[in-house]
């Protein structure tokens, strides 16, 4: 409220319009709640103006968080640690490879072993892993799974050997890292699950490779470490931390994180995937903040004003629901700690007659709209709260 272009402390003490300027401030901030709340000016108006002040205290604190709640409650469960040089190997491509189930497909471990017997029959001498996992036993028996192998194997692909077993002792060293590290984050998951109800942020990502699940983890600590938000005691969905027992759980538990977290941070990287675009919009279509971290400004302003999830619907209230982009972590951080503290600023736009724009004032990202097509706005107002009619 104190905010908003043009207030003064003087509008508190009165309870008539006595000035051109409150008239005017107090529209603004009818525009900016109708548009955060209600989706358009009109529907706002047609709410509110009939509200008691008791009843409008009320209804905008169901919208607010309770910070002081959230600083005092304490730190999250600890959760167990894994190296960042090893969390590539929860991925389930490494488990799939290090950890076969039964009726799975044969794991690295033995394919290692064929690869080598093939080498030394023939060429012998030094080699790699690397080299292995390139040789026409590998191409010719499991050339579709060459790339989840050089995945698993990365720790060990450079590493010349001259016997089979100097590569199965560089193989087990690596196999009880990942033993470690998918104990620790199915630990880890049993913790989130246990939190689900108290989850303020829900990270969403796609990680192919060991330097992603590297950089992914230092983007966690740098934004959940900054001084804007450690004293939040934020409970958090770190994706280099946790894992499942199988692919199907791990979408059920993604989808339960995603629900019950209050903000979404969406970490676009040089590709995207179907995976986090989902996540992203079910978040927006809960009709939560949802923060786009680009790695460069380039992306940043295709996902500020190009990207067709920056912008989507509140499947409850019909209101049209837009992300915030950055490409710093930094001011990710520095977003969260508007959010959860309540202190978010907003730029009203009006480009055209009719037309509004509210946008998040640090990113200048559209978060509301209202469209200026009568026919559109009237059409989806009448017809977007009609029971459903099968």
């Amino acid at each position: 409220m104190t905010r908003l272009p043009g207030y003064h402390e003087s509008f508190k003490r009165v309870d008539q319009i006595l000035t051109l300027d409150q008239l005017c401030w107090g529209l603004h901030r009818l525009y900016t709640d109708s548009l955060l709340f209600f989706g358009a000016i009109q529907n706002g108006y047609r709410e509110l103006r009939t509200r008691a002040l008791a009843d409008l205290e009320q209804l905008f604190r169901k919208y607010r968080y309770n910070t002081e709640a959230m600083i005092h409650r304490g730190p999250a469960l600890p959760l167990q640690e894994i190296a960042q040089d090893h969390r590539y190997l929860i991925a389930e491509q490494a488990c799939k490879s290090f950890d076969p189930q039964d009726g799975e497909p044969t794991g690295l471990r033995m394919v290692l072993k064929g690869a080598w017997y093939e080498h030394a029959s023939t060429t012998a001498g030094r080699t790699t892993a690397r080299e292995l996992l390139k040789s026409a036993y590998v191409l010719n028996g499991y050339g579709e799974r060459q790339q989840q192998f050089m995945f698993a194997a990365e720790e060990l692909l450079d590493a010349e050997v001259t016997s089979e077993e100097e590569l199965m002792a560089r193989y087990e060293e690596i196999a009880g890292n990942f033993s470690y590290a998918r104990g620790a984050a199915l630990r880890n998951t049993e913790l989130y699950l246990s939190m689900a109800n108290d989850l303020d942020v829900y990270v969403a990502t796609s990680m192919r490779t060991r330097e992603h699940f590297r950089e992914m983890a230092r983007t966690c600590d740098k934004i959940f470490s900054h001084p804007s938000v450690k004293h939040l005691n934020l409970r958090f969905f770190d994706p280099t931390l946790s894992a499942a027992k199988g692919h199907e759980d791990k979408g059920l538990i993604e989808c339960l994180m995603v629900k019950c977290a209050r903000v979404l941070i969406y970490t676009a990287g040089e590709h995207d995937s179907y995976g986090k675009d989902v996540e992203a919009a079910m978040a927006l279509s809960q009709g939560k903040p949802v923060i786009f971290l680009c790695g460069e400004d380039g992306r940043r302003r295709f996902f500020r004003e190009v990207h067709p999830l920056s912008r989507l619907i509140d499947f409850r209230t019909g209101v049209a629901v837009g992300a915030m982009a950055t490409s710093s972590a930094d001011e990710a951080a520095l977003l969260l700690g508007r959010i959860f503290e309540n202190n978010m600023e907003y730029e009203l736009e009006q480009p055209k007659k009719g037309y509004f724009r509210l946008k998040e004032r640090r990113t200048g990202s559209t978060v509301r709209l209202q469209t200026n097509d009568e026919l559109l706005r009237e059409t989806f107002w009448n017809c977007y709260h009609r029971p459903y009619k099968e």
